[in-house]
């Protein structure tokens, strides 16, 4: 007895001998069942008496459509995007020309050529150019606390700024007003971006995924915590993209980014999906920005439909195969 989903147009499924001795048959129909001798053609040469070496009975068929990551956008999912900017003492006195945050009136430093490079391929997906803008590590006025999730316009009320140039503002007017200082501790930042997310999926709709794009100099701190929080927020609508800035080792950036594998909390437990693309800018800042957007944004579309897949949840204005009446076909 066989119960298979399958694809719209694939026999993958089947054996490829029975596959193409019986696809005229395979059609919609209301029998209680559809079945198929499995034939061995040497056998069937040899043996006079022959007749099959077995039957595959196919009792349920269900046609499963798969969507696209244009499906999702064209259905109205809005990508939301969160820039995170690291203000640890590790980058140098920003009034020092060494500092990756030395603000020359010449030319941009580090981190304003990667926010502008990858902000400006990032805001092509936000349909309102609307980014939140975070800092993390300094110490911030009025009491110069140590804070790891600042909104760098100061006002935690609304911590959007109007597209990129609105974050590069909100950046050159922040940095002369914050200490930095430390640690590297991004897991703050990505459980606050994760909780607003956590709040979209509870609408059960494919309405609104959040992309956070961290910008950091060197590897993080609380590196356990950053990987239980990865490990979260990969059961819910949202990605992340770490771009390195300078030119620091990176090599343990990569534990983060899953390609090598599945990613693991301390406790064992393994990420749901592979939510994290780390990119080292030093490679790619004389890039063509074609080049440099298929970097940075290559996984992304695959990791919305993943998501959206896993949760069974069709594009806005859609509905499943199923909810439509079908083609859910029981033979």
């Amino acid at each position: 007895m066989l119960t298979a989903t399958m694809r719209q147009g694939q026999w993958g499924w089947l054996p490829h001998a029975i596959a193409r001795e019986n696809r005229q048959r395979l059609k919609p129909c209301h029998s209680p069942q559809a079945q198929w001798d499995c034939v061995n053609a040497k056998y069937k040469q040899k043996r006079r008496n022959y007749k099959n070496s077995g039957v595959v009975i196919l009792s349920h068929l269900k046609f499963h459509r798969v969507y696209s990551f244009l499906d999702y956008i064209m259905g109205g999912c809005q990508i939301h995007f969160t820039v995170a900017i690291d203000f640890t003492a590790s980058n140098g006195d920003p009034r020092n020309s060494c500092s990756l945050h030395y603000i020359n009136p010449y030319q941009p430093n580090e981190y304003l050529r990667a926010l502008v490079a990858v902000g400006e391929i990032c805001q092509d997906y936000d349909s309102d150019k609307r980014f939140s803008a975070l800092g993390f590590g300094a110490r911030i006025p009025p009491k110069y606390e140590v804070s790891h999730d600042f909104a760098i316009n100061f006002n935690p009320d609304n911590d959007e700024c109007e597209g990129i140039q609105g974050v590069v503002e909100s950046y050159q007017n922040c940095l002369p007003k914050v200490q930095l200082y430390g640690p590297t501790n991004v897991a703050p930042i990505i459980s606050k971006v994760a909780r607003t997310a956590a709040a979209e999926e509870r609408t059960g709709e494919a309405s609104q995924y959040y992309i956070l794009l961290i910008l950091t100099d060197g590897v993080v701190t609380d590196m356990a915590d950053t990987r239980e929080a990865i490990v979260r927020a990969s059961h819910l609508p949202m990605s992340i993209i770490i771009v390195g800035v300078g030119n620091a080792d990176f090599t343990d950036m990569q534990i983060l980014d899953g390609d090598d594998g599945v990613l693991r909390s301390p406790r064992g437990e393994p990420a749901l999906r592979d939510i994290v693309q780390f990119v080292p800018f030093r490679e790619l800042k004389n890039a063509s920005p074609s080049a440099l957007a298929k970097c940075v944004l290559a996984e992304v579309p695959k990791q919305v439909v993943e998501y959206y897949s896993h949760k069974e949840l069709p594009p806005r204005g859609l509905n499943t195969p199923s909810q439509e009446g079908g083609p859910v076909l029981a033979l």
